[in-house]
């Protein structure tokens, strides 16, 4: 990362601030946090979830698209890490509609895993070229808890039961990039030579749909390259 200036903030160093915060967010900072890091730092008009010495961290549990301003502001003179967590497990708890009883729970079949970080790199994928930028996936094992809401209360075409909050039950895996060659690792190292987002998603046993997103943002942040076809398909080859 390049050299950045000194950070001078007035941020809370004795606890973790909340404003307004979510469960898993505010997990996710008790579970990142180091001694020293200052927390909730107002910053250049902005407020950073942690400062650790010149290093800004950003935990985002949401798309990125709302962050492009903040991003592209703050790593034009501070380095700054994008923390991004992923459920490969997931257990579903649904709140009693009428608030009588107990909550009902099981596990999803559903399993995230790194590659998922594409349907939201898609927003800021230049960003990797910068040596101020890095991004952290976090593997976790969550809890989601989901309130039943009445027709009345919701708007039309939108599901009965409504996501109430994201609770972090244990992270197993941490997968981090600073740099552009760190997220053409995530290639499958048997490619050809000249490959196309058939053999990507041959290699990873990943949707075509996603691939998709995967090979626009190793475009876009020229660690692959356009060369020719093959047959209906374009073909790449890396470019780092």
């Amino acid at each position: 990362m390049s050299d950045s200036p000194k950070i001078e903030a007035n941020g809370t160093q004795n606890g973790i601030g909340t404003l307004n915060e979510k469960p898993l967010h505010a997990a996710l900072k008790q579970w990142i946090a180091e001694p020293g890091d200052q927390f909730e730092v107002p910053l250049d008009g902005f407020f950073i979830d942690v400062v650790r010495e010149n290093l800004l961290i950003e935990i985002q549990t949401g798309g990125f698209s709302p962050l492009k301003k903040k991003l592209r502001k703050l790593t034009k003179t501070y380095p700054v890490r994008l923390v991004y967590p992923i459920p490969a497990e997931k257990w579903l708890i649904q709140q009693p509609k009428l608030g009588i009883g107990k909550p009902k729970r099981r596990k999803s079949p559903k399993r995230g895993n790194v590659y998922q970080v594409f349907k939201e790199l898609v927003s800021i994928p230049d960003l990797m070229q910068s040596p101020n930028f890095s991004l952290q996936v976090v593997l976790t094992q969550e809890e989601e808890v989901r309130k039943f809401e009445a027709a009345k209360k919701r708007r039309r075409f939108r599901k009965q039961w409504k996501l109430e909050e994201r609770r972090l039950l244990d992270v197993a895996e941490s997968h981090l990039f600073e740099c552009v060659e760190d997220v053409c690792s995530l290639l499958p190292a048997d490619l050809p030579d000249q490959f196309t987002t058939k053999d990507i998603a041959d290699g990873l046993n990943q949707p075509a749909w996603l691939v998709q997103k995967m090979v626009y943002c190793l475009r876009t942040m020229e660690g692959i390259k356009l060369v020719g076809k093959q047959g209906r398909f374009l073909s790449y080859e890396r470019a780092v």
